[in-house]
């Protein structure tokens, strides 16, 4: 009877163990780290690529970085990626009216240059000699060396500013794409309050009660 009840507690062990051994085996094996909740939000992590969703949202690490790439790749682009379509005409504006501003000052900046040098070499046929073709034999220029000089430096000067504007405006959309990019993924929640609850904790030391109010902020 003693053998029996061994054999039957050996059966009844060797059947449990290969149970567990099986049921080890059938599970589908997950990777670690493969999607980890925390409260509010939830991060996946496939392929080493993280993909986070708060309430809704989906965040991509990667899209300030694109939409940058895409402005400075063409100014516009990246407001179009950020969905900010109304966005695109100020952008061109801005460059446009700075590349605008440049070219119009460089322009003038070499005609003053040319009839100065012209001037220096002893001609007098320069468009600045005689402005509105009312002047008498013998009359000085309407715009003398001096004034050639001073309209050359100046329109230089206006020249460098508008591309230093230019450039920046570049820069700025560049900029704002990114930003845009940033807030686009923070998390605006409708649901913006303060509230109390009645809070209720048991030391675990003591094991007496703590009661309580609990200030809940919702972002």
């Amino acid at each position: 009877m003693r053998n029996k009840l061994s054999y039957l507690s050996f059966l009844l062990l060797f059947s449990a163990l290969c149970y567990a051994q099986e049921e080890q085996q059938t599970k589908t094996p997950v990777e670690k780290d493969s999607v980890i909740t925390v409260q509010e939000d939830e991060m996946v992590v496939i392929n080493d690529s993280v993909s986070v969703k708060k309430i809704g949202r989906e965040f991509k690490p990667l899209a300030p970085s694109k939409a940058a790439f895409y402005s400075a790749l063409l100014p516009g682009l990246g407001q179009v990626y950020n969905k900010k379509y109304w966005k695109v005409p100020l952008v061109y504006g801005a460059i446009g009216g700075s590349i605008y501003a440049y070219t119009w000052n460089n322009d003038n900046y070499q005609s003053f240059r040319t009839a100065f040098k012209r001037r220096l070499a002893g001609f007098t046929d320069d468009e600045y000699y005689d402005i509105n073709n009312d002047n008498l034999p013998g009359d000085p220029p309407d715009l003398d060396q001096d004034d050639l000089e001073y309209q050359q430096e100046r329109f230089q000067s206006d020249r460098d500013l508008w591309l230093v504007v230019a450039i920046g405006m570049y820069a700025l959309n560049i900029v704002d794409a990114n930003v845009d990019a940033h807030l686009k993924q923070f998390n605006i929640d409708d649901d913006l309050s303060i509230d109390f609850e009645p809070y209720f904790d048991l030391n675990q030391v003591t094991n007496s009660p703590n009661y309580g109010m609990a200030l809940i902020i919702k972002f």
